[in-house]
């Protein structure tokens, strides 16, 4: 039986989820890529709430006019300082089970520009 895209994508998500979980100093930075947009949150897993979230779909992300890949790297940075206002200044990275790739890749390192440590 062959998986679809999705089914293989939860899959490998569920692999990575058993490994990584977001405390209040380390959260997880979980991204979600639709075919036009790029949302990333971070989580602190142990008390179930969303500390910051961004998106390319942010007032100030929107005015910008670039491909998918310069906005998923404008929400990497957008995340980051928000999350050093914060006090966040570490997280560990959850790619949702997409390759670490393109938009994906592009968020992470616009993040890691702006001093946020994986």
């Amino acid at each position: 039986m062959k998986l679809s895209k999705r089914d293989r994508r939860i899959r490998i998500r569920n692999r990575i989820r058993k490994i990584i979980s977001g405390t209040e100093s380390n959260p997880r930075l979980s991204v979600f890529r639709s075919n036009k947009e790029i949302y990333a949150q971070l989580i602190d897993d142990s008390n179930g709430k969303t500390i910051v979230t961004s998106s390319s779909r942010d007032k100030n992300i929107i005015k910008a006019k670039a491909n998918k890949t310069e906005l998923a790297s404008l929400v990497g940075k957008d995340i980051a300082e928000k999350a050093i206002k914060k006090g966040v200044k570490q997280a560990s990275f959850d790619r949702s089970g997409y390759l670490y790739h393109g938009r994906v890749k592009s968020l992470a390192d616009g993040a890691r520009e702006v001093g946020l440590k994986f």
